[in-house]
């Protein structure tokens, strides 16, 4: 499918979106105003390949010898999974961790908080740093920023040379105290450097109080460095030498893009990048389309991310107290839930007879069964048996899935189940079940309410499974995008270039705070600059209740203490407006806009979408088959309306319309679904 904008946006530069998954790997391109999908297979042992795959099938060669003056330039926004993977595979650098004399083992032992208080054998606190790898050095600075005691160049000295001996890849440098005053840690990043490895220090990336966060966020930099950079420099390296303008951009973890310069230097920002342009795609393409309060839905090959946004009150949700594979990560990062369930989560029984769907996948190789290579089953595999999915016109034809095989593989699966339809049932409820678990997570349990939000589906396998989702969980409707199997690429493409700064200040409310942030903005401008692009600055503040051991981050200006009262009582049913509040960290965004790219808005006219019809056939829906209606969706027209049961085919995925839910195409050739209880 193509988006068309109208025709003052047909000179916006030439730009390529790229999000690695764990099936395909996706590409969006922007060409002329349109918008243009195509999806290729993800290549893991080496992403770079289907990324270049995916150009050179775009039309762009970037390969040396292309270079000239009429080469195409390209600029590439690139969302990765690199980093991701190798944190939750445990496949990252050997790090050196230097913090202060005394204080070595706080990476180790972590908070006293436990994730199940009452389960005595759960594994103790991930660390990825051994206990022989972390090196301490004589220096103090008080809380207030005084310097106690500064490093000598002999015991610097002794530390580079034990450092070199221990043979690692990178090293983290991260002191108590670093945040309140830069010096000593300075020194020490100093003599580090002779050692020619990567090197990460906290006042640089999280130049924030809590010693145990900002020295696991520094650790994990590190431990991404090596890799992280060499993947993006081999990548950036192959689109550059295409043409002299070409250049590569990454998705960070905050809805923003940064230059592969900065991501190579900082790849702990880069650990959601995927999923980010999923949640910044479903909000613009959501907002443009009326929708304001909507709960994105994106369900790959290998996971589900599930996300809450309410562009009435600050828009995308930003954290900055992020666990990833176990590791806190202190970075800001949109507020996104993930849980294993894709469309590769494979299915067995366990030893009780238990059905059980996830978190394991089959991934890109070996794949579903129904792919040609898998044998074992996976929600994918029980879509194609229950007639959701059409074997030959899957992604326009190019994959052609195998319902002989896949039957075949599933009998021998399917346990003390009477028939494969059955099993493949059972798999949909057990997937769909934890699916609706990860909703509840980002809605009921941080105090909304499902019935007030629209649920936009997206990713390949979301609109397979939004309506039933959406009837369990009471959500009205369901908004279904163009290019939904490719939303992800799309959020990449039209996001703004972004990046934040922070300090911690610990001042009470009403503290003057102009140098503060007039300091990170200028370091933010200064950033923006060396990279020939403009930001406008968006300040905010971290406020608690003196003595809490939390923060409610707030827009900076004069009603802050107001709204921190007010979100308080939103997000933990109490404020106490008597109480002292005080600033605990102050946060600058440098934002500079992506183009403008807004769509080609068309004529309603009502019709029943009879034109689109391409097939009937039999699908399962609650254990009986029902003939089905099959529509094109490039046939639909605007104010087209039609009844479940229903299938609408595209490129990228299928929708599913249930019995008793009504589908409309509105003006930008959404798909808006009315779900009925």
């Amino acid at each position: 499918m193509v988006l068309e904008s109208p025709e003052n946006a047909k000179t916006a530069p030439e730009r390529v979106a790229i999000d690695t998954g764990g099936t395909f790997t996706d590409c969006v391109m922007l060409r002329d105003g349109k918008l243009a999908a195509l999806k290729v297979f993800s290549t893991p042992r080496d992403p770079g390949q289907a990324v270049l795959e995916g150009l050179r099938a775009l039309g762009f060669s970037p390969v040396p010898k292309c270079e000239g003056p009429g080469a195409p330039a390209v600029v590439v926004r690139h969302g990765t999974t690199v980093g991701t993977n190798a944190m939750l595979e445990r496949k990252g650098a050997r790090v050196a961790l230097v913090t202060t004399h005394g204080f070595e083992d706080t990476i180790a032992i972590g908070r006293q908080a436990r994730a199940k208080l009452y389960d005595w054998f759960q594994a103790a606190p991930v660390c990825l740093v051994p206990a022989a790898l972390r090196f301490g050095v004589e220096e103090r600075t008080s809380a207030e920023g005084e310097r106690l005691c500064v490093p000598n160049d002999e015991d610097l000295k002794r530390l580079v040379e034990r450092i070199r001996a221990a043979d690692v890849d990178a090293v983290a440098v991260s002191l108590l105290f670093s945040f309140a005053n830069v010096e000593n840690e300075r020194a020490v990043a100093k003599a580090l450097e002779e050692l020619g490895l990567p090197l990460s220090v906290s006042h640089k990336i999280l130049p924030e109080f809590r010693e145990y966060e900002r020295g696991s966020t520094v650790v994990a930099n590190a431990y991404l460095a090596p890799l992280v950079g060499k993947y993006l420099g081999k990548l950036a390296g192959a689109i550059e030498a295409g043409s002299r303008d070409s250049r590569l951009e990454v998705m960070q973890s905050s809805g923003g893009i940064i230059s592969s310069r900065v991501a190579a230097a900082e790849p702990v920002r880069t650990v959601l990048s995927g999923p980010a342009g999923g949640v910044v795609g479903a909000y613009k393409l959501a907002v443009a389309a009326g929708f304001e309060r909507v709960i994105g839905f994106d369900m790959g090959g290998t996971s589900t991310d599930v996300c809450l946004v309410d562009a009435g009150a600050r828009g995308l949700r930003i954290s900055s107290e992020s666990v990833v594979s176990g590791v806190p990560i202190g970075v800001p990062m949109l507020d996104i839930h993930t849980a294993g369930a894709g469309g590769g989560s494979l299915a067995s029984f366990d030893a009780g007879g238990m059905l059980r769907v996830g978190p394991d996948s089959a991934g890109a190789d070996p794949g579903p069964i129904c792919y040609g290579r898998g044998e074992l089953p996976t929600v994918t595999d029980a879509n194609l048996i229950l007639g959701r999915l059409d074997g030959k016109s899957f992604l326009g034809g190019v994959v052609t899935l195998d319902t002989e095989r896949t039957r075949h593989f599933m009998e021998q699966a399917k346990g003390p189940l009477a028939t494969v339809e059955e099993f493949a049932a059972g798999i949909l409820r057990v997937i769909e079940t934890e699916m609706a678990k990860a909703i509840r997570v980002i809605s009921v349990e941080r105090g909304f309410d499902p019935r007030d939000f629209t649920l936009v589906a997206f990713g390949g396998g979301g609109p397979v499974h939004a309506c039933h989702l959406a009837r369990a969980l009471r959500v009205p409707r369901v908004l279904v995008p163009a290019l939904p199997g490719a939303l992800s690429a799309v959020g990449i493409l039209l996001a703004d270039t972004m990046r934040e700064y922070s300090r911690t200040v610990m001042l009470p409310l009403g503290a003057e705070l102009e140098s503060v942030f007039a300091e990170m903005e200028s370091l933010g401008a200064e950033e923006f600059e060396r990279e020939g692009i403009a930001g406008e600055s968006q300040r905010s503040c971290d406020l608690r209740y003196r003595g809490q051991g939390y923060e409610l981050n707030v827009p900076f200006g004069a009603d802050m203490g107001r709204e921190f009262h007010a979100l308080h009582r939103r997000r933990y049913g109490f404020a106490n407006e008597a109480r002292a509040v005080e600033i605990v960290n102050v946060r600058v965004r440098m934002v500079a806009p992506a183009p403008a790219f807004e769509q080609m808005r068309e004529e309603v006219r009502e019709g029943d979408g009879r034109q689109a019809v391409v097939s009937t056939r039999a699908v399962y829906f609650d254990g009986a088959a029902m003939e089905t209606r099959v529509y094109d969706r490039e046939r639909l027209r605007a104010g087209d309306t039609l009844a479940g049961p229903a299938i609408v085919t595209e490129y990228s995925s299928a929708t599913v319309v249930p019995p008793g839910d009504v589908l409309r195409v509105d003006e930008l050739r959404n798909l808006i679904i009315e779900v009925h209880a």
